[in-house]
């Protein structure tokens, strides 16, 4: 038995809406092992699909077919979820934030931001018009 891919991942509750399951494929923010798949793509037993929800990168494999939209708890059984644990907060990236109204940051924020990112200004060595 096969289904549609994007019917599959909302059946599942990966996605809220159908609509949105279709738009996530069409744009390639789907793989059905490993390769770039079209909507209508069948979902088999043991299938692995990668999709991006928001800033989460999902690993799934299919352990059932499901035609229609279920519950949860019958969703969960459906795949199995092989996506990696997020990391520490120790190890998340952090992100310069500014107040709302601030306005544009001087070049002594900009600087101090971009000391806080590691990335820092080009290298000063080749730079003529470093200080």
């Amino acid at each position: 038995m096969a289904d549609r891919l994007d019917a599959w991942i909302w059946a599942v509750r990966l996605v809220k809406t159908r609509s949105a399951a279709t738009a996530m494929v069409r744009a390639g923010h789907v793989r059905l092992n490993g390769d770039r798949a079209k909507a209508a793509a069948p979902v088999k037993v043991g299938d692995e699909v990668r999709l991006r929800v928001g800033d989460v990168a999902r690993i799934v494999v299919v352990r059932q077919v499901l035609a229609k939209r279920v519950g949860a708890p019958q969703a969960a059984a459906a795949y199995d979820d092989l996506t990696p644990p997020p990391p520490p907060p120790e190890e998340r990236v952090l992100v310069a934030t500014r107040e709302r109204g601030a306005g544009r940051p001087t070049k002594r924020d900009r600087r101090a931001i971009e000391r806080l990112t590691e990335r820092g200004p080009a290298d000063r060595s080749t730079d003529p018009w470093a200080d």
